[in-house]
């Protein structure tokens, strides 16, 4: 699935990944290829993403995801 991760100064992260977690403002979640359309807000945390075994991580203060047809968008506040 394609993955954008994008604050109100820069783009982030965009690419291909396997799998995504994230701090979810009720508990945090996972989502994998093919999951279920969902919007969620963020709470503090870490995004942690999966490229075919390589984990990458970006420290938030909150935002929202959206998945769609296994494309993520992540509207956040870094804390860089």
């Amino acid at each position: 699935m394609f993955i954008e991760i994008i604050t109100p100064d820069k783009k982030l992260f965009a690419g291909e990944i396997t799998s995504a977690k994230f701090p979810g403002s009720d508990g945090g979640f996972e989502v994998l290829n093919n999951h279920a359309p969902l919007i969620s807000s963020l709470g503090k945390g870490q995004v942690v993403i999966n490229e075919q075994g390589k984990k990458s991580s970006f420290e938030v203060d909150g935002g929202v995801v959206e998945v769609l047809k296994n494309k993520v968008i992540v509207l956040v506040e870094s804390k860089a």
